[in-house]
Protein backbone atom coordinates (compact mmCIF):
# COMPACT_ATOMS: atom_id res chain seq x y z
CA UNK A 1 0.00 0.00 0.00
CA UNK A 2 1.27 3.37 -0.87
CA UNK A 3 -2.07 4.85 -0.28
CA UNK A 4 -2.58 4.55 -3.63
CA UNK A 5 -3.57 1.15 -4.05
CA UNK A 6 -7.15 0.37 -2.56
CA UNK A 7 -8.21 3.72 -4.30
CA UNK A 8 -11.95 3.21 -5.73
CA UNK A 9 -13.03 5.22 -9.42
CA UNK A 10 -14.50 7.89 -7.55
CA UNK A 11 -11.66 8.11 -5.10
CA UNK A 12 -9.10 8.56 -8.21
CA UNK A 13 -11.86 11.17 -9.37
CA UNK A 14 -11.56 12.73 -6.30
CA UNK A 15 -7.77 12.93 -5.82
CA UNK A 16 -7.37 14.07 -9.70
CA UNK A 17 -9.73 16.80 -8.55
CA UNK A 18 -7.57 18.10 -5.53
CA UNK A 19 -4.49 17.69 -7.61
CA UNK A 20 -5.83 19.40 -10.63
CA UNK A 21 -3.42 22.02 -9.89
CA UNK A 22 -1.91 24.44 -6.73
CA UNK A 23 -4.92 26.52 -6.87
CA UNK A 24 -7.93 23.85 -6.01
CA UNK A 25 -5.78 22.98 -2.28
CA UNK A 26 -4.92 26.52 -1.68
CA UNK A 27 -8.31 27.64 -2.03
CA UNK A 28 -9.76 24.84 0.14
CA UNK A 29 -7.31 25.82 2.41
CA UNK A 30 -8.21 29.38 2.64
CA UNK A 31 -11.83 28.41 2.98
CA UNK A 32 -10.57 26.29 6.32
CA UNK A 33 -8.52 29.60 7.80
CA UNK A 34 -12.31 30.98 8.47
CA UNK A 35 -14.16 28.05 9.13
CA UNK A 36 -11.78 26.76 12.00
CA UNK A 37 -9.68 30.00 12.74
CA UNK A 38 -10.80 29.80 16.75
CA UNK A 39 -9.39 25.85 16.75
CA UNK A 40 -6.14 27.23 14.67
CA UNK A 41 -5.66 30.33 17.37
CA UNK A 42 -5.91 28.06 20.11
CA UNK A 43 -2.46 25.84 19.33
CA UNK A 44 1.04 27.53 19.20
CA UNK A 45 3.94 26.03 17.07
CA UNK A 46 5.68 24.84 19.68
CA UNK A 47 9.54 22.92 18.50
CA UNK A 48 8.34 20.91 16.09
CA UNK A 49 9.97 18.12 14.81
CA UNK A 50 11.32 17.39 11.37
CA UNK A 51 12.32 13.61 10.99
CA UNK A 52 14.44 13.26 7.74
CA UNK A 53 16.87 11.62 6.02
CA UNK A 54 17.11 9.09 2.81
CA UNK A 55 14.56 7.59 2.60
CA UNK A 56 15.62 3.55 3.47
CA UNK A 57 16.89 5.38 6.75
CA UNK A 58 14.52 4.16 9.25
CA UNK A 59 12.61 7.96 8.92
CA UNK A 60 8.87 5.91 8.21
CA UNK A 61 9.85 3.76 11.79
CA UNK A 62 11.12 6.45 13.98
CA UNK A 63 7.94 8.68 12.78
CA UNK A 64 5.55 5.54 13.55
CA UNK A 65 6.84 5.26 16.97
CA UNK A 66 7.02 8.85 18.27
CA UNK A 67 3.99 9.86 17.07
CA UNK A 68 2.07 7.23 19.72
CA UNK A 69 2.75 9.88 21.87
CA UNK A 70 -0.91 11.46 22.06
CA UNK A 71 0.88 14.88 21.97
CA UNK A 72 2.46 14.65 18.76
CA UNK A 73 0.46 15.55 15.70
CA UNK A 74 1.40 14.02 12.19
CA UNK A 75 -0.42 13.48 8.64
CA UNK A 76 -1.94 10.02 8.09
CA UNK A 77 -3.66 8.81 5.23
CA UNK A 78 -6.69 10.06 5.92
CA UNK A 79 -5.31 13.70 5.36
CA UNK A 80 -5.47 12.31 1.45
CA UNK A 81 -6.17 14.24 -1.19
CA UNK A 82 -6.75 17.52 0.29
CA UNK A 83 -3.78 17.51 2.62
CA UNK A 84 -3.25 20.95 2.78
CA UNK A 85 -6.70 21.13 4.32
CA UNK A 86 -7.20 18.69 6.71
CA UNK A 87 -9.20 20.16 9.11
CA UNK A 88 -11.73 20.81 6.45
CA UNK A 89 -11.23 17.48 4.57
CA UNK A 90 -11.45 15.74 7.95
CA UNK A 91 -15.18 17.47 8.57
CA UNK A 92 -16.06 16.55 5.06
CA UNK A 93 -15.08 13.09 5.06
CA UNK A 94 -16.53 11.97 8.34
CA UNK A 95 -19.13 11.01 7.04
CA UNK A 96 -17.78 8.46 4.34
CA UNK A 97 -14.86 7.55 6.14
CA UNK A 98 -13.46 4.13 5.18
CA UNK A 99 -11.53 1.51 7.93
CA UNK A 100 -9.67 -1.47 7.05
CA UNK A 101 -7.25 -4.43 8.12
CA UNK A 102 -3.79 -3.17 8.03
CA UNK A 103 -1.32 -4.21 4.74
CA UNK A 104 1.74 -4.25 4.11
CA UNK A 105 3.20 -1.01 1.80
CA UNK A 106 4.10 -0.87 -1.31
CA UNK A 107 7.68 -0.80 -0.33
CA UNK A 108 7.28 -4.53 0.42
CA UNK A 109 9.41 -4.22 3.44
CA UNK A 110 7.21 -5.57 6.62
CA UNK A 111 5.74 -2.47 7.53
CA UNK A 112 1.85 -2.49 7.73
CA UNK A 113 -0.09 0.41 7.33
CA UNK A 114 -3.90 1.84 7.35
CA UNK A 115 -5.41 5.22 7.18
CA UNK A 116 -4.82 6.12 10.33
CA UNK A 117 -1.08 5.88 10.16
CA UNK A 118 1.28 8.46 9.43
CA UNK A 119 2.69 9.59 6.54
CA UNK A 120 4.59 12.02 4.70
CA UNK A 121 2.53 14.87 3.07
CA UNK A 122 3.87 17.73 3.93
CA UNK A 123 5.98 18.17 0.64
CA UNK A 124 2.81 19.32 -1.21
CA UNK A 125 3.62 22.33 1.04
CA UNK A 126 6.77 22.65 -0.47
CA UNK A 127 6.18 21.80 -3.71
CA UNK A 128 3.70 24.77 -3.54
CA UNK A 129 5.27 27.13 -2.61
CA UNK A 130 9.29 26.69 -3.91
CA UNK A 131 8.16 25.21 -7.14
CA UNK A 132 11.37 26.15 -8.74
CA UNK A 133 13.47 23.41 -6.99
CA UNK A 134 12.13 21.35 -8.40
CA UNK A 135 13.75 20.64 -11.81
CA UNK A 136 13.50 17.83 -14.49
CA UNK A 137 16.70 15.98 -13.53
CA UNK A 138 16.75 16.47 -9.92
CA UNK A 139 15.70 18.76 -6.68
CA UNK A 140 17.99 22.01 -5.87
CA UNK A 141 19.04 22.67 -2.43
CA UNK A 142 17.56 24.91 -0.30
CA UNK A 143 19.82 27.74 1.61
CA UNK A 144 19.13 29.77 4.26
CA UNK A 145 18.71 32.87 2.56
CA UNK A 146 15.51 30.64 0.32
CA UNK A 147 13.45 32.50 2.44
CA UNK A 148 9.65 32.77 1.37
CA UNK A 149 7.27 34.69 3.76
CA UNK A 150 4.44 33.67 2.27
CA UNK A 151 5.35 29.66 2.11
CA UNK A 152 6.56 30.13 5.80
CA UNK A 153 3.19 31.45 6.99
CA UNK A 154 1.33 28.80 5.33
CA UNK A 155 3.07 25.65 6.33
CA UNK A 156 3.35 27.50 10.33
CA UNK A 157 -0.60 27.71 10.07
CA UNK A 158 -0.47 23.95 8.62
CA UNK A 159 1.68 22.53 11.51
CA UNK A 160 -0.95 24.03 13.70
CA UNK A 161 -3.89 22.82 12.00
CA UNK A 162 -2.68 18.77 11.81
CA UNK A 163 -1.83 19.88 15.41
CA UNK A 164 -5.43 20.91 16.20
CA UNK A 165 -6.78 17.88 14.48
CA UNK A 166 -5.21 15.19 15.55
CA UNK A 167 -4.54 16.35 19.66
CA UNK A 168 -8.15 17.67 19.57
CA UNK A 169 -9.16 19.40 23.11
CA UNK A 170 -5.07 18.79 24.43
CA UNK A 171 -4.16 21.02 21.30
CA UNK A 172 -2.49 23.74 23.14
CA UNK A 173 -0.41 21.45 24.39
CA UNK A 174 0.53 19.83 21.00
CA UNK A 175 3.38 19.58 19.27
CA UNK A 176 3.83 18.82 15.35
CA UNK A 177 6.11 16.33 13.87
CA UNK A 178 6.62 15.11 10.43
CA UNK A 179 8.81 12.75 8.39
CA UNK A 180 9.63 13.99 5.26
CA UNK A 181 12.72 12.87 3.24
CA UNK A 182 13.13 15.20 0.84
CA UNK A 183 13.76 18.23 4.42
CA UNK A 184 17.33 16.85 4.33
CA UNK A 185 17.76 18.87 1.10
CA UNK A 186 16.72 22.62 3.50
CA UNK A 187 18.27 21.74 6.65
CA UNK A 188 19.85 25.62 6.75
CA UNK A 189 16.07 27.28 5.98
CA UNK A 190 14.51 24.95 8.56
CA UNK A 191 16.60 25.95 10.99
CA UNK A 192 16.51 29.94 10.01
CA UNK A 193 12.45 29.40 9.55
CA UNK A 194 11.60 27.53 12.84
CA UNK A 195 14.74 28.02 14.90
CA UNK A 196 13.41 25.98 18.10
CA UNK A 197 12.66 23.03 15.27
CA UNK A 198 14.19 19.57 16.78
CA UNK A 199 15.81 18.09 13.26
CA UNK A 200 15.92 14.29 13.61
CA UNK A 201 18.09 12.78 10.84
CA UNK A 202 18.37 8.82 11.23
CA UNK A 203 21.88 7.13 9.81
CA UNK A 204 22.01 3.75 8.40
CA UNK A 205 24.97 1.74 7.49
CA UNK A 206 25.77 2.39 3.73
CA UNK A 207 25.90 -0.93 2.23
CA UNK A 208 22.74 -2.31 3.56
CA UNK A 209 20.96 1.17 3.02
CA UNK A 210 22.44 1.43 -0.59
CA UNK A 211 20.99 -2.16 -1.10
CA UNK A 212 17.41 -0.91 0.49
CA UNK A 213 17.42 2.02 -2.36
CA UNK A 214 18.26 0.12 -4.97
CA UNK A 215 15.87 -2.56 -3.69
CA UNK A 216 12.93 0.08 -4.24
CA UNK A 217 13.86 1.93 -7.45
CA UNK A 218 14.01 -1.55 -9.43
CA UNK A 219 10.55 -1.98 -6.91
CA UNK A 220 8.63 1.01 -7.99
CA UNK A 221 9.90 1.36 -11.84
CA UNK A 222 7.99 -2.23 -11.86
CA UNK A 223 4.94 -0.36 -10.46
CA UNK A 224 5.05 2.82 -12.29
CA UNK A 225 5.03 0.73 -15.11
CA UNK A 226 2.38 -0.98 -14.32
CA UNK A 227 0.03 1.17 -12.76
CA UNK A 228 -0.70 4.52 -13.87
CA UNK A 229 -2.31 5.72 -11.13
CA UNK A 230 0.54 5.12 -8.56
CA UNK A 231 2.87 7.49 -10.70
CA UNK A 232 0.67 10.02 -10.73
CA UNK A 233 -0.29 9.31 -6.67
CA UNK A 234 3.25 10.00 -6.25
CA UNK A 235 4.16 12.65 -8.55
CA UNK A 236 1.46 14.84 -6.81
CA UNK A 237 2.65 14.14 -3.38
CA UNK A 238 5.96 14.65 -3.94
CA UNK A 239 7.82 11.19 -3.39
CA UNK A 240 10.06 11.78 -6.10
CA UNK A 241 12.80 8.93 -4.51
CA UNK A 242 12.64 5.94 -7.04
CA UNK A 243 11.06 4.54 -9.91
CA UNK A 244 10.46 6.58 -13.41
CA UNK A 245 10.03 9.57 -10.55
CA UNK A 246 13.17 9.30 -9.34
CA UNK A 247 15.02 12.86 -9.26
CA UNK A 248 17.97 12.65 -7.21
CA UNK A 249 18.44 15.97 -4.66
CA UNK A 250 21.72 18.36 -6.18
CA UNK A 251 24.17 17.56 -3.19
CA UNK A 252 27.40 18.93 -3.70
CA UNK A 253 29.54 16.82 -5.69
CA UNK A 254 26.75 14.17 -6.70
CA UNK A 255 27.04 15.41 -10.23
CA UNK A 256 30.45 14.30 -10.37
CA UNK A 257 30.23 10.83 -8.37
CA UNK A 258 26.99 10.14 -10.35
CA UNK A 259 28.78 10.59 -13.55
CA UNK A 260 28.59 7.21 -15.72
CA UNK A 261 26.52 5.32 -12.56
CA UNK A 262 23.00 3.67 -13.63
CA UNK A 263 20.68 4.15 -11.03
CA UNK A 264 19.89 0.37 -11.16
CA UNK A 265 23.43 -0.43 -9.82
CA UNK A 266 24.38 0.09 -6.51
CA UNK A 267 27.08 2.11 -7.23
CA UNK A 268 25.21 5.18 -7.47
CA UNK A 269 23.44 4.83 -4.77
CA UNK A 270 26.22 4.29 -2.27
CA UNK A 271 27.41 7.94 -3.83
CA UNK A 272 24.04 9.23 -3.69
CA UNK A 273 24.70 8.10 -0.22
CA UNK A 274 27.91 10.04 0.63
CA UNK A 275 27.21 12.94 -1.40
CA UNK A 276 23.60 13.15 0.98
CA UNK A 277 25.54 12.16 4.88
CA UNK A 278 28.25 14.98 3.86
CA UNK A 279 25.89 17.26 3.20
CA UNK A 280 24.49 16.28 6.55
CA UNK A 281 27.84 16.15 8.57
CA UNK A 282 28.18 19.72 7.98
CA UNK A 283 25.32 21.01 9.11
CA UNK A 284 25.27 22.13 13.26
CA UNK A 285 21.90 21.95 13.92
CA UNK A 286 20.78 18.15 13.03
CA UNK A 287 20.22 15.72 15.75
CA UNK A 288 21.57 12.40 14.68
CA UNK A 289 20.94 8.80 15.16
CA UNK A 290 22.22 5.64 14.63
CA UNK A 291 19.03 3.50 12.60
CA UNK A 292 21.44 0.12 13.76
CA UNK A 293 21.92 1.20 17.63
CA UNK A 294 18.30 2.63 18.38
CA UNK A 295 16.68 -0.45 16.83
CA UNK A 296 18.87 -2.51 18.98
CA UNK A 297 18.39 -0.55 22.02
CA UNK A 298 14.90 -0.60 23.54
CA UNK A 299 13.14 1.25 25.73
CA UNK A 300 16.31 2.77 26.83
CA UNK A 301 17.24 4.53 23.50
CA UNK A 302 13.68 5.65 23.00
CA UNK A 303 13.70 7.57 26.15
CA UNK A 304 17.45 9.12 25.18
CA UNK A 305 15.68 10.18 21.72
CA UNK A 306 12.49 11.40 23.32
CA UNK A 307 14.79 13.73 25.94
CA UNK A 308 16.75 14.95 22.90
CA UNK A 309 13.72 16.55 21.44
CA UNK A 310 12.13 17.16 24.53
CA UNK A 311 9.12 14.83 24.35
CA UNK A 312 8.13 12.75 27.36
CA UNK A 313 7.32 9.32 26.88
CA UNK A 314 4.92 8.48 29.12
CA UNK A 315 2.68 5.11 29.57
CA UNK A 316 3.42 4.76 25.56
CA UNK A 317 7.57 3.95 25.99
CA UNK A 318 7.06 0.42 25.77
CA UNK A 319 4.65 0.96 22.88
CA UNK A 320 7.42 2.73 21.28
CA UNK A 321 9.75 0.83 21.78
CA UNK A 322 8.37 -1.81 19.89
CA UNK A 323 8.39 0.09 17.10
CA UNK A 324 11.30 -0.65 16.49
CA UNK A 325 13.27 -4.28 15.49
CA UNK A 326 16.45 -5.20 14.38
CA UNK A 327 16.90 -6.48 10.95
CA UNK A 328 19.78 -8.95 9.65
CA UNK A 329 21.70 -7.90 6.85
CA UNK A 330 20.48 -8.21 2.98
CA UNK A 331 23.15 -6.53 0.97
CA UNK A 332 25.16 -10.04 0.85
CA UNK A 333 27.59 -9.84 -1.60
CA UNK A 334 26.70 -6.76 -3.17
CA UNK A 335 29.38 -5.82 -5.98
CA UNK A 336 30.00 -2.46 -4.59
CA UNK A 337 33.15 -0.33 -5.76
CA UNK A 338 35.45 -1.07 -3.30
CA UNK A 339 36.77 2.34 -2.73
CA UNK A 340 33.18 3.56 -2.82
CA UNK A 341 32.66 1.34 -0.50
CA UNK A 342 35.71 1.96 2.18
CA UNK A 343 34.46 6.07 1.52
CA UNK A 344 31.05 5.55 2.56
CA UNK A 345 31.74 3.41 5.81
CA UNK A 346 35.00 5.62 7.04
CA UNK A 347 31.98 8.30 6.85
CA UNK A 348 29.23 6.18 8.58
CA UNK A 349 32.44 6.11 11.66
CA UNK A 350 32.48 9.64 11.93
CA UNK A 351 28.38 10.07 11.83
CA UNK A 352 27.78 7.66 14.52
CA UNK A 353 30.49 8.98 16.50
CA UNK A 354 28.84 12.54 16.55
CA UNK A 355 25.29 11.02 16.86
CA UNK A 356 23.32 10.37 19.66
CA UNK A 357 24.17 7.71 22.05
CA UNK A 358 20.91 6.17 22.60
CA UNK A 359 22.90 2.55 23.51
CA UNK A 360 25.50 3.82 25.78
CA UNK A 361 24.60 1.91 29.58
Amino acid sequence: MSGAEDYSRLDRLVHRLAFARPAVQLAAADMEDGMFARDIAGVALDRPIFVTSLPRAGTTVLLTALAKSPMLATHTYRDMPFVMAPLLWSRLSGSFRKSAALRERAHGDGMHIGYDSPEAFEEVVWKTFWPGHYKDDGIVLWQATDRNAEGEAFLARHMRKIVALRCGKNAAQGRYISKNNANIARLPLIAQAFPDARIVVPVRSPLEHAASLLRQHLNFLDQHGREPFVRRYMADIGHLEFGALHRPIAFPGFAERARGLDPRDIDYWLAYWIAAFNHVAADPSIILVSHEALAGSGARGVTRLCAAIGVEPGPELSAMAAAFREVAPRAGDHGADPTLAAEAEALHGRLVASSLMVNQT
